[in-house]
C-alpha cells in the first residue's frame, strides 16, 4: 500500500489503497537457438532483419518446432519457485495485430479450452524493510518475443515512423504473471529482485543485456479501473512509473475525474505515462489451440532429472554462505542477490584461501562501489578475482591495512599487480609499539584540546587515531594504534587525578 495515500472525498479524506500485479517477459539468453527455428537467439549487434528465417518471419506454410532447452529451462523456474507444473504442454495462438508481428498471432499458453499454462500456482517469499512477505504466482509460460520495433528519435510520441527489426522475433521469452498481492515500489523492487536472483542462479537469463527483462505493471486506486504500464525494461523504469502512475490517478480521483481501463507506455525521458490504447480483455484475443504443435507430455522422470540438475538457489546458498563461511546476513545477501557478485567470492576465496566478512566486506563495500550498481558483472573484467585474490592475502596475513587495501583499488583497476604497487609505494604496516607510541605523543603534544575532549568523551578518540593513523601515512595497524591511544590517555587521565580538581 502506499503509505499515508490519502484522498479528500467531499469534506472526508479517506485512505486510498494501490494495487499492483506484474507481467514479466524474461528472455531465455542462455539457449542458442530461437524458439521455434534454428536461428541464433543472440541477435544483438546484428544487421536488421538479417537474422531470420521463414518460421520466424511468420510464412505461410513454415512450420515451427519447440526448442527442448528453453521447455526445460522454463520447468527449471517453475520447480524453482514450487508451482503446479501441467502435465501436458500445450501451444496456444494468442491473436492481435501489430506490426511486430506478421502473421498476426503470438504462439503462447493459455488457460482454456483445448490448452493450458505451463505452471500455476507458487509462492515467493521476499523481506521487505526487514518483514518477510509472501507474493503469489498465477501462471508461468513460454512464449516467443515479437520483433523489435525502432523509433528514430527514441521516443513513439516523437517519432514519424517506425522501423521493424525482426532479428528478435522467435526469441524464447518465459512469461510470469502474479497475483495482485503488490501495494507498493517498494514491495515490487523487492520481489523483483529475487525473481532476478532465482533466474540469474538458474542461468536462464543475462540481465546486463538490453530487452532482457521486459515488465508489464497493472496498477489501480480505490474507485478507480486496472491501467496497464506496458514493456518496462529496468527495474528503476518500473518504480518511477509506478509512482508517477499512482499520483497521476490519485489526482483524477480528487478531481472527480474517471480513471479509464487503458494501456500506457512509460516515457523515460519526460517521465511520465501516456495513453497507447484502450486496454484489451482476453476475449479479444481469441485465444485457440496451434493446431501446427502437438502437445508435449511433461513426465515425472523429466522433472525428477531437472531437479537433479539444478543448481544451488540463492536461498540456499545464503544459508550456506552463513552457516559455512561465517558471513553476515547482512553480505550473504547482497552477495547472492547477483549471481555475478557470489560466484564472484567464491572465487577470490578459492584464490586466495581466505573466507569470511574478511572478503565478502572487501567485495561489497569497496571494490563494487567502483562499478554501475546494475552491472556487477563488470567487477569481473575491472577487478579479476586473481588480483583480488592477492589482495586479500595480503591483508589477512597483515602485510597491509584495510586503508592500503582501499587506496589500491584505482590501481586495480588500471591493471597493475597490487603486490607490486605494494613494493614500490615502500608500503608496510607500523607494528612497533615504541614507535607508534611515539608518533602517538607528538599528536597529543599538538592537539591539547582534542586530547581534553577525549577524556570527557570516549567517542572523541577517533579524532587522535586520526591524526596519528595520518601521520604514519596509514600504514600504523589499527588495531595496535587504538591500544596505545587508549593507554596513553588512561595515563593523562591518571596524572590528571593526582594534580586534582581543575587540573584539566
Amino acid at each position: 500500500m502506499p503509505h499515508g495515500a490519502r484522498v479528500q472525498v467531499s469534506q472526508e479524506v479517506v485512505p486510498v489503497r494501490t494495487i499492483l500485479g506484474l507481467e514479466m517477459h524474461f528472455q531465455v539468453t542462455s539457449v542458442k537457438t530461437k524458439l521455434f527455428c534454428s536461428c541464433s537467439a543472440d541477435y544483438r549487434g546484428k544487421p536488421p532483419n538479417t537474422n531470420v528465417c521463414p518460421v520466424c518471419l511468420g510464412m505461410p506454410g513454415a512450420l515451427p518446432k519447440p526448442n527442448r532447452a528453453v521447455v526445460e529451462k522454463a520447468l527449471m523456474v517453475a520447480l524453482a519457485f514450487n508451482m503446479e507444473i501441467s502435465p501436458v504442454l500445450s501451444w496456444a495462438r494468442k491473436h492481435y495485430f501489430y506490426p511486430d508481428l506478421p502473421k498476426s498471432y503470438q504462439i503462447t499458453q493459455y488457460d482454456g479450452k483445448g490448452v493450458m499454462s505451463l505452471a500455476r500456482g507458487g509462492r515467493i517469499e521476499v523481506e521487505v524493510g526487514g518483514v518477510k512477505r509472501v507474493f503469489r504466482l498465477r501462471r508461468l509460460n513460454i512464449e516467443e518475443d515479437p520483433a523489435r520495433l525502432v523509433h528514430p528519435t527514441g521516443s513513439a510520441l516523437t517519432s514519424p515512423y517506425v522501423l521493424v527489426d525482426f532479428n528478435r522475433s522467435g526469441v524464447p521469452l518465459l512469461e510470469i504473471v502474479t497475483e495482485p498481492d503488490f501495494s507498493s515500489e517498494v514491495e515490487v523492487e523487492a520481489f523483483l529482485k529475487k525473481v532476478r536472483s532465482v533466474l540469474e542462479h538458474l542461468n536462464v537469463t543475462d540481465f546486463s543485456l538490453e530487452g532482457a527483462l521486459r515488465v508489464d505493471v497493472n496498477i489501480s486506486v480505490d474507485g478507480g479501473e486496472r491501467v496497464e504500464i506496458k514493456n518496462l525494461n529496468s527495474i528503476s523504469d518500473i518504480i518511477q512509473a509506478i509512482r508517477y502512475e499512482r499520483e497521476r490517478q490519485l489526482d483524477a480521483l480528487r478531481k472527480n475525474i474517471p480513471i479509464r481501463r487503458e494501456t500506457r507506455h512509460w516515457d523515460p525521458i519526460r517521465r511520465v505515462t501516456f495513453p497507447l490504447r484502450r486496454k484489451e480483455v482476453e476475449e479479444d484475443y481469441r485465444y485457440m489451440p496451434d493446431p501446427n504443435l502437438p502437445p508435449l507430455k511433461i513426465t515425472r522422470e523429466l522433472l525428477e532429472k531437472l531437479r537433479r540438475e539444478m543448481p544451488e538457489l540463492p536461498d540456499a546458498k545464503l544459508r550456506r554462505l552463513v552457516e559455512e563461511h561465517g558471513l553476515s546476513p547482512y553480505l550473504a545477501n547482497v552477495l547472492v542477490s547477483r549471481r555475478a557478485l557470489s560466484s564472484y567470492y567464491e572465487r577470490v576465496v578459492e584464490l586466495s584461501g581466505v573466507k569470511g566478512d574478511l572478503v565478502a566486506s572487501y567485495i561489497v563495500n569497496d571494490l563494487l562501489g567502483w562499478v554501475p550498481e546494475e552491472s556487477p558483472e563488470k567487477l569481473w573484467k575491472l577487478v579479476p578475482p586473481d588480483v583480488a585474490a592477492k589482495v586479500i592475502k595480503m591483508l589477512s596475513e597483515g602485510l597491509i591495512t584495510i586503508k592500503m587495501a582501499k587506496e589500491i583499488i584505482p590501481d586495480l583497476l588500471s591493471g597493475r599487480d597490487p603486490e607490486a604497487v605494494v613494493t614500490e609505494r615502500g608500503w608496510r604496516v607500523v607494528r612497533d609499539v615504541e614507535e607508534l607510541r611515539s608518533v602517538v605523543r607528538q599528536v597529543f603534544a599538538e592537539n591539547e584540546k582534542a586530547v581534553r575532549d577525549a577524556l570527557r568523551n570516549k567517542r572523541a578518540i577517533q579524532h587522535l587515531i586520526g591524526k596519528a593513523m595520518e601521520r604514519t601515512g596509514k600504514r600504523a595497524d589499527p588495531r595496535v594504534l587504538r591500544a596505545i591511544v587508549e593507554e596513553m590517555l588512561e595515563r593523562a587521565r591518571a596524572e590528571l587525578e593526582e594534580e586534582g580538581p581543575g587540573a584539566s
